[in-house]
């Protein structure tokens, strides 16, 4: 497991539609993985492709009892959603961004990780209440392409509060 020095980096609005799901810890490598085939499908049928690789976009997170996470895939326009497929935009500004390599075993302490480098550098949060405005974890490998999973690599990138849209 490796993760690259954190860096700040501004980001233009993106974007994308995603299948959300409330989950408990536990329920999260059951229940969400499968959604990224339901989004591609829906995609497909929308006649739509996907503008990059799949990525979870944590709303709200409260390990104690239930996050909130859309399962998403960026895309160059937006559609109308559905009942079970919503439509959003991760907003534009500064991100804090890090790399993570390894099983998706470690990314509770990547994450932890680039919290606890945010934290020393002063860094906050762009949030309203308890909801995280961009919280991602970006999936860069393609498991039929790359079946070892202690290869894969996972971006992080946190909206910071700095102000800057």
């Amino acid at each position: 497991m490796t993760i690259t020095e954190p860096r700040l980096e501004y980001r233009k609005a993106q974007s994308y539609v995603a299948i959300r799901r409330r989950v408990s810890m536990e329920e999260l490598g059951k229940v969400l993985p499968p959604l990224n085939q339901d989004v591609l499908l829906w995609l497909e049928k929308k006649g739509m492709k996907p503008a990059g690789p799949a990525f979870w976009r944590y709303l709200l997170v409260d390990m104690a009892k239930k996050l909130e996470i859309d399962v998403a895939f960026p895309v160059d326009a937006l559609p109308r959603g559905d009942k079970r497929v919503v439509a959003d935009v991760l907003p534009a500004g500064t991100y804090a961004t890090a790399m993570y390599v390894g099983h998706p075993n470690g990314l509770m302490q990547a994450t932890a990780d680039l919290l606890s480098w945010a934290s020393e550098k002063g860094i906050t949060w762009r949030m309203d209440g308890p909801r995280w405005s961009g919280r991602v974890e970006r999936y860069l490998s393609n498991p039929s392409i790359e079946p070892d999973m202690s290869k894969w690599k996972t971006e992080l990138a946190f909206l910071t509060a700095d102000g800057r849209e």
